[in-house]
């Protein structure tokens, strides 16, 4: 096993700058998933760790130990790729210990390797097939079984469950979180799917742009965002964002928000949490987010308990049937509006709904910086 330290590396592809001074500390047997939009830099970051490439600036430190000019067959690696890249003319028991061979194991620890993960994987009865003979699911078992004979210090996942239908893909995810409970080992899973990244990581590193824009636990990603960014990728639906100007006199400062069109119009909200330097921002105009989750239907008991609500009256304009959840759709400071309801609390378009707003929730934003307050 072994620690994993990224020290403001950068990598450059001629004038296209990709990453650009990413700082990472993960400690031994860790999980992190690196997450962000498609051409973000997470799989660049990947291939440095792995030296499928080479560092433009900074270093790489496996073990506490710069490995910037190893070899990537002697950085006791392992890497599972999204193709899955199995020999199609090999049975999953020559798949799984070719490496092996190639690096003249001897053969009673191949078998003892084959067994001990074909077991953990539960592919016991598939040794002998072709990877021509095996569903999507059972091919990235082998995958991952080839990586794990390797008996690494840190494993690496390239996207490995975009090429599965849904159900498939939360049975690996599944897979993959208990084979890293059972192993203890040091993980690096790069994937676009923000439910993967918040399922799996025991830290998340959100990337746009070749920069990480935050760098913390799942929990604390979701409930503390850094910034817009973060706030509108982490979560499904995304965080509501509403325009709001800072208003207010004496210790309490309050939101107000604009409406135009029909029946202009102001809305007023409580800032429960105010930040420190919040008189500096008096006047001035932020950017309000609040989760779907955190508007609710109207109840008395819960606004009278002293919790911070706003209350606004509102005109369905969608409604969207999830199963477990319902999406009330409705305008909040001419902006559209996520309300996350349980079914037999939702109400059909077209009729009113009074709503509560946690304000305990809520995040606010500058609207130059997109930074939180």
């Amino acid at each position: 096993m072994a620690t994993l330290n990224i020290r403001n590396v950068s990598k450059r592809f001629g004038e296209t700058h990709v990453l650009k001074g990413i700082d990472l500390d993960l400690d031994d047997g860790e999980f992190l998933v690196l997450v962000g939009p498609s051409g973000c830099g997470k799989s660049t970051l990947l291939n440095l760790i792995a030296g499928l490439e080479t560092v433009s600036d900074g270093d790489v430190l496996i073990g506490n130990s710069v490995v910037n000019d190893v070899h990537p067959k002697d950085r006791n690696i392992a890497m599972v790729f999204q193709s899955y890249a199995l020999y199609p003319t090999m049975t999953v028991r020559k798949n799984i210990t070719f490496g092996m061979e190639i690096r003249r194991t001897p053969k009673a620890e191949q078998e003892e390797a084959l067994a001990r993960v074909a077991k953990l994987l539960q592919i016991d009865h598939l040794l002998d097939r072709k990877p021509g003979q095996l569903s999507g699911g059972q091919r990235q078992r082998v995958a991952m079984g080839r990586a794990l004979v390797r008996d690494p210090d840190i494993f690496l996942f390239d996207e490995p469950l975009s090429n599965l239908d849904a159900k498939l893909r939360v049975e690996m995810r599944t897979e993959i979180k208990k084979l890293h409970q059972r192993l203890g080992r040091t993980i690096v899973y790069v994937t676009h799917d923000q439910i993967e990244a918040m399922t799996l990581a025991s830290r998340i590193a959100l990337m746009n742009e070749g920069v990480i824009q935050q760098f913390a636990d799942p929990q604390t990603i979701y409930e503390n965002p850094s910034n817009m960014f973060v706030a509108g990728f982490i979560g499904s639906p995304p965080m509501n964002f509403v325009p709001a100007t800072v208003v207010g006199d004496g210790p309490q400062p309050a939101l107000s928000i604009r409406e135009h069109g029909k029946g202009d119009g102001e809305v007023r909200l409580p800032v429960s949490r105010p930040p420190e330097a919040w008189k500096d921002w008096h006047g001035r105009a932020v950017v309000l987010g609040i989760r779907p989750e955190n508007i609710a239907p109207y109840d008395e008991s819960a606004v009278g308990s002293g919790n911070a609500f706003g209350i606004v009256e509102r005109t369905i304009e969608v409604v969207e049937p999830t199963g477990a959840d319902t999406m009330l759709l409705f305008s909040l400071g001419d902006k559209p509006t996520i309300s996350r309801v349980r079914p037999q609390d939702a109400a059909a378009a077209g009729e009113s709904v009074r709503f509560m707003i946690d304000m305990n929730t809520a995040c606010l934003f500058d609207p130059e910086t997109s930074q939180r307050l």
